[in-house]
């Protein structure tokens, strides 16, 4: 019973495992979409997406940062994992946006939009 219950455990985690390794849904980016890249402005200066604005969402003023953008335009949000970007997605439709996708990390970002990382 033991190893049987071994048996499954490994192979759930190997599954999820190649989940989280699965590449991106491709993201389509027009002129008019935001990339929002939501880590903090040190990790933003490391490398970011080409085009992307620095809103960091542990930043005091990140709601007043997007109170300043257009809810009803297009945004794509990122960050290092994408549990930033998820909880940045939660504060950003609350205050009432709608067109949002998380692109999860930057690299991630990347290769879903075609859009290069980019240093200062």
């Amino acid at each position: 019973m033991r190893r049987r219950l071994a048996a499954i455990v490994l192979t759930l985690g190997v599954a999820l495992g190649l989940a989280a390794c699965a590449p991106a849904e491709p993201i389509t980016v027009d002129s008019d979409t935001v990339i929002i890249d939501v880590r903090t402005p040190s990790e933003f200066a490391g490398g970011h997406l080409e085009g992307a604005i620095n809103i960091d969402v542990q930043s005091p003023n990140f709601d007043a940062e997007i109170a300043a953008l257009d809810p009803a335009g297009d945004y794509v949000v990122y960050c290092r994992s994408g549990n930033r970007s998820a909880a940045a997605i939660d504060r950003m439709e609350a205050a009432g946006f709608t067109a949002l996708v998380n692109a999860g990390s930057v690299e991630q970002a990347s290769e879903a939009t075609g859009i290069e990382v980019v240093t200062p």
